[in-house]
């Protein structure tokens, strides 16, 4: 069972709200105390000492919003901004423009830190605010171009369609709430603190935020870490263990039939005279691919680009698999209609992501999340259709190895002929220290990572752009499937998954985006840049992963390879962070087996904790375990532990010493099966300890130790290098006792204290890491295989999962029954009674009716695990909580 909150009543979140001021205070005088007087480079920071204003601000401004008319100077009439008790916002306005003026001022007003850390980051300048520790992030982002993103797109937009009218709009309410804080000198702690304060909002600065959100979710360096396990493992053992198609049956939402209907362009690709398929020879003295030294070159080449990577913040890499969302209609859904569900597995921060709104003006009626530093809504529903996202996990980056030589500095050969790299200059402000200098090389292909033992540069589609504000604005507005796949069209990056149910019954999904594909070549490593592997177009829109209405009348996306091995084109290897399918088995389970549905029983399924590895498996290892031999036979603790699994059902719950056993066996049964290997082949562990580790996040190792526990018990896997021959039942024993020694010796002498809450946790970290203004780690449930997944984070508990919690239904035509949830609070002031307030609602399984324009902003119901109770705060305590307090709003 999910635990409850510590503060379950009025006294209690009265006390939680002085603890955060508290906590608010108690950074400020921490850094204070280290900045006041100036630090080695690092100035004084005198103006943050004054009372109430600087770095008191966030310990001073803890007010809850009063309901408000806003009169902003570029407003055509008074927009109306309306609030919930807990904080969810409606905002009314009589244009387009007005509306989406009144969300950047909305946006800013709560999430200003938030907003200009995410913009600092995209666009290379947050050395600026933080100091030298910022350097490294701000050289990727500019070597990786998202500001040069971001500037072309909003040079080649047209500047009376609805997006830019919406981004210049947006930008103009951010700016009213800067320009009133300008004057009043009440900034957020940390721009006082640095004595750096925020510039204008632009909209490049949106299209910026837009680029680091797709870097989020698109951006891998897979390609190097199977480069560097077939350097080690040899390549025939690597394509079979990180093979192409997975090595276990899932279940994909688009099962064909499939058509080949040739290949899309991507936009602004190089195209090379060279036919498709015919390689150009390096001339003499070009360095090239292959022999003991390029491997050298390889593994040096590699370390350069693993490092700069594993320097930036966390979160800004695509890492583990993200989110659920099904559908379903007919007999599936009570009253006939059709239901969705949605929750996006992110880095789970305070302040979250996502911002909930409601907006309404003429031909825009919209209630969802928002992503603070763009206009309009990314997930949720309007009066017909509603939707949720997860993402494709299609290979979106290739990495090409250029031709160089020394006797030719700053070219590379392409296409036949040497060519000169265009060099990008950029000045990064270092904030106590003097600026520094980056020039990025660039070729066709991309920029150039690195230069060490090779040069290396990138293709990755999200640097070709994508219209994804236009698209997101048009969707905003459909209201049929056709209308939204034709708002979908021109999405390019990041791939996603688009899951679909609407007023009449229908339910649906597709994932648009560019899929490239080379013209030779494995791009699942990095390829000769010479010009016969480059990228020759994308999968047709007509031909991408696709269903509509299907017979089953259910549709799940979690991530798993969306399409069969019959699918006509390449979208990425077992490696590139498909999801092993075990939430797809799970949630398809669930759903086939119910019918009549209510929003309770959707709501149970996003909660729910059961792993289906472990359903598998664990039958295999009881087997195993009572077939051990007589000359081994197992001690008290193990046949303890092993009856304790008998009768385990599968659950993560933290109060499972049956989870605890079964996710340290596997562990241990990765490393007793792998190890060996690495060891053996001296696998370069150290240079990316999360792509190139045994561990579970190894998704393709954990579907080959199935596969072949289930099926190939026998394997030469099972046998280790220089070591006895073994099978699987001969690795599961050994790591099934390795487990219960670990157990013991960590948790106590017996399982009755192995509970997996004191193993496995969960936090919702500070985006500044300040770790007094986070939540957590508190004990729970959950592994990255549940429907209710909980992953990353290392020891100090996982931090990803899921970051907004939606459930939509409709039985006819009109407003749906629509609830949400988030981990975290509308506000970022760890002073405001809305920083953390929905984390108890999230935590406990429980929603809240998203907002919709001309609501009366009650509280209503929520649900929680398939039952109605009060929602929020009211519920905690007992009574209504109205909780409103003047803000005062300035034109």
């Amino acid at each position: 069972m999910m635990q409850r909150r510590s503060w379950p009543t009025a006294r209690g979140r009265l006390l939680r709200r002085y603890g955060n001021v508290a906590a608010a205070s108690l950074v400020s005088i921490l850094v204070l105390g280290l900045l006041g007087a100036g630090l080695k480079t690092i100035p004084a920071l005198g103006s943050a000492l004054v009372p109430g204003h600087g770095a008191w601000a966030s310990a001073a401004g803890g007010t809850a919003a009063a309901d408000e008319t806003l009169t902003l100077a570029g407003l055509s009439a008074p927009a109306q901004v309306t609030f919930t008790s807990q904080g969810l916002a409606s905002i009314t306005a009589r244009t387009d423009d007005d509306l989406f003026e009144a969300l950047g001022y909305v946006h800013a007003r709560f999430r200003l830190t938030e907003m200009d850390l995410v913009r600092r980051i995209a666009e290379g300048r947050l050395a600026q605010l933080t100091g030298p520790s910022g350097v490294a992030s701000d050289k990727f982002e500019l070597s990786l171009g998202l500001i040069g993103i971001a500037e072309r797109e909003w040079a080649a937009m047209p500047k009376g369609s609805q997006a830019a009218l919406a981004l210049v709009a947006y930008s103009r309410g951010v700016n009213a709430y800067l320009a009133q804080v300008r004057a009043d000198g009440d900034w957020p702690a940390v721009f006082s603190l640095a004595g750096v304060y925020p510039a204008n909002w632009t909209p490049v600065d949106s299209l910026a935020v837009q680029a680091l959100l797709t870097q989020q979710l698109d951006f891998s360096t897979q390609p190097l870490d199977d480069e560097l396990l077939a350097g080690s493992l040899g390549a025939q053992r690597t394509a079979d263990w990180f093979p192409v198609l997975p090595s276990g049956q899932q279940t994909p939402y688009d099962p064909g039939p499939y058509r080949n209907l040739g290949l899309a362009p991507v936009s602004g690709q190089p195209t090379s005279a060279g036919t498709a398929g015919a390689r150009r020879s390096a001339p003499n003295g070009a360095s090239t691919s292959g022999g003991s030294s390029s491997r050298a070159g390889a593994e040096t080449a590699a370390a350069a680009i693993l490092a700069q990577t594993g320097a930036l913040p966390a979160g800004l890499l695509h890492t583990v698999p993200d989110s659920n969302a099904w559908a379903a209609n007919g007999p599936k859904v009570a009253g006939g209609g059709a239901m969705l569900a949605g929750d996006p597995h992110l880095l789970q921060t305070l302040p979250s992501i996502w911002y909930e709104v409601a907006l309404n003006a003429p031909g825009l009626e919209v209630s969802g999340v928002s992503v603070p530093g763009l206009p309009g809504v990314l997930i949720g529903h309007n009066a017909h259709i509603a939707w949720s996202i997860t993402n494709a996990q299609n290979q979106s980056v290739l990495f090409y190895d250029e031709q160089t030589s020394a006797g030719r500095p700053g070219e590379y050969f392409w296409d036949g002929q040497w060519r000169r790299m265009t060099v990008l200059h950029y000045q990064i402000p270092v904030r106590g220290e003097a600026t520094q200098q980056l020039a990025v090389d660039v070729t066709v292909h991309g920029p150039v990572l690195t230069q060490d033992g090779q040069t290396v540069s990138a293709d990755w589609m999200g640097a070709v752009g994508s219209p994804d504000v236009a698209d997101m604005l048009s969707f905003d507005q459909a209201s049929n499937f056709a209308q939204f796949k034709a708002a979908l069209a021109s999405w390019r990056s990041p791939t996603l998954n688009f899951v679909y149910a609407d007023d009449r019954g229908n339910i649906g999904a597709i994932a648009p985006g560019y899929y490239p594909q080379v013209r030779a070549g494995d791009p699942s490593l990095p390829m000769p840049g010479t010009g016969a592997d480059d990228v020759a177009g994308t999968i047709p829109y007509a031909a991408v992963p696709q269903v509509y209405d299907p017979p089953s009348h259910m549709i799940v996306s979690a991530n798993q390879r969306p399409v069969t091995g019959a699918y006509p084109y390449y979208i990425g290897t077992s490696a590139d962070f498909f999801d092993p399918g075990y939430r797809a088995d799970a949630e398809y389970a669930f759903l086939g087996a119910h019918g009549g549905m209510h929003q309770g029983a959707f709501a149970t399924l996003q909660s729910d904790l059961d792993d289906q590895l472990a359903s598998v498996v664990v039958p295999r290892l009881l087997a195993a375990l009572n077939s051990v031999p007589r000359s081994s036979p197992l001690s008290p603790l193990e046949r303890y532990a092993m009856n304790t699994l008998s009768s385990w059902n599968d659950q993560m719950t933290a109060t499972s010493a049956g989870a605890s056993i079964w996710w340290t066996f596997w562990t241990d049964y990765l490393s007793a099966v792998f190890q060996p290997w690495w060891t053996a082949d001296k696998v370069p562990v150290h240079l990316d300890k999360v792509g190139l580790s045994v561990a579970a996040a190894q998704f393709s190792l954990d579907e080959d130790l199935e596969a072949w526990t289930v099926s190939d018990p026998g394997n030469p896997a099972f046998s280790p290098p220089g070591g006895p021959a073994g099978d699987a039942d001969s690795q599961m024993r050994a790591a099934f006792a390795t487990a219960v020694a670990h157990l013991g010796a960590t948790l106590g002498a017996g399982p009755a204290n192995w509970e997996w809450g004191k193993l496995h946790s969960r936090r919702f970290p500070s985006i500044t890491r300040a770790a007094a203004l986070g939540y957590g780690p508190k004990a729970a449930g959950g592994d990255p295989w549940t429907p209710d997944a909980a992953a990353g984070g290392g020891t100090g508990g996982a931090e990803i999962g899921p970051s907004w919690r939606m459930i939509v239904s409709w039985t006819g035509v009109g407003k749906p029954e629509a609830e949400g949830i988030y981990s975290g609070g509308q506000s970022e002031n760890p002073a405001s009674p809305w920083y953390e307030n929905l984390v108890s609602d999230w935590w406990n399984g429980s929603y809240l009716p998203m907002p919709w324009p001309g609501s009366d902003g009650t509280a209503g119901t929520s649900v929680a695990s398939g039952t109605s109770v009060a929602s929020g705060a009211a519920a905690a305590s007992g009574a209504a909580d109205t909780g409103t307090v003047s803000w005062e709003l300035r034109p």
